[in-house]
């Protein structure tokens, strides 16, 4: 299995530690490769102003957040030259089809529906190649 990082954009602590949980389940990632960030702002400043720090792997985008919602995140992560290709997953809470459609629009690689589960996200994974088929 690859060493990958992934950075989770998720304000919810349930929520993290059920991301967490299925990761770890599907042995998709080590719990010391996934790093948690709680907003979008704080999302955005670590992938566009630390250029010495590489891109993580995958982003894992809840919607709603408190600042600066997900749908915002995708828009200005496509735009900034350094991250316009990082594959984006939303995960949330949301069932609506227009926050689907949206993040689709947006630029969002895959969409999926909390709660997740580990064969799901593997699923994903896979379809992004950022694991092996197995």
């Amino acid at each position: 299995m690859p060493n990958f990082h992934i950075l989770l954009v998720e304000d919810n602590p349930d929520d993290v530690l059920l991301t967490q949980l299925a990761l770890a389940k599907g042995k998709t990632v080590s719990p010391d490769r996934l790093a948690v960030v709680r907003t979008g702002a704080e999302a955005l400043a670590r992938l566009t102003s630390r250029a010495a720090e590489p891109l993580p792997a995958l982003v894992l985008l809840d919607l709603n957040l408190p600042d600066m919602d997900g749908k915002e995140l995708i828009r200005r992560i496509r735009t900034n030259e350094r991250t316009a290709s990082l594959p984006v997953v939303v995960l949330t809470a949301s069932r609506v089809e227009e926050d689907m459609v949206q993040s689709w629009d947006l630029g969002a690689d895959a969409y999926l529906s909390k709660p997740v589960d580990d064969r799901r996200l593997q699923t994903v994974l896979n379809r992004l190649k950022l694991l092996p088929v197995n």
